[in-house]
């Protein structure tokens, strides 16, 4: 059941990006563009979706361990180092510019449109530089 859990969760996740607008490049750099055309409704989408996971982690933390996994995969590190600001940058600077970050960009692939096929190779090139430099 755990493949049909999974595939679930990515169609309902992608539709979601889909119907909000955030697929949209041109509705996200309208939200960020608070200096001009600013478009607000994607706050909206976030804030609802801070509505519905929040009661998901309180359920969630009081489970011993997920349906599907022997143990939780959270992340252990609290520090911040330079390579966690110049990744915030780097992909704050990316989301603005192409409108797109990795999930919508996935989403927006289906489409067909070859600039999200071009964004999509340069994100996958990126994470392969990133494990070149640091993680080799």
């Amino acid at each position: 059941m755990k493949p049909w859990f999974i595939g679930l969760a990515g169609a309902l996740f992608g539709a979601g990006i889909t119907v909000s607008g955030m697929a949209n490049p041109a509705k996200v750099q309208n939200f960020l563009n608070v200096a001009g055309s600013w478009d607000p409704s994607l706050a909206l989408v976030m804030g609802a979706a801070l509505l519905v996971v929040t009661p998901g982690f309180f359920f969630l933390f009081k489970m011993s361990a997920p349906k599907y996994a022997e143990a939780f995969a959270l992340p252990t590190r609290k520090d911040i180092d330079w390579k966690l600001l110049l990744g915030a940058l780097l992909f704050g600077i990316g989301w603005a510019l192409s409108g797109l970050c990795p999930a919508p960009a996935l989403v927006a692939t289906l489409t067909g449109v070859s600039g999200f096929f071009i964004f999509l190779l340069a994100m996958v090139a990126g994470m392969i530089l990133y494990r070149f430099v640091f993680e080799s």
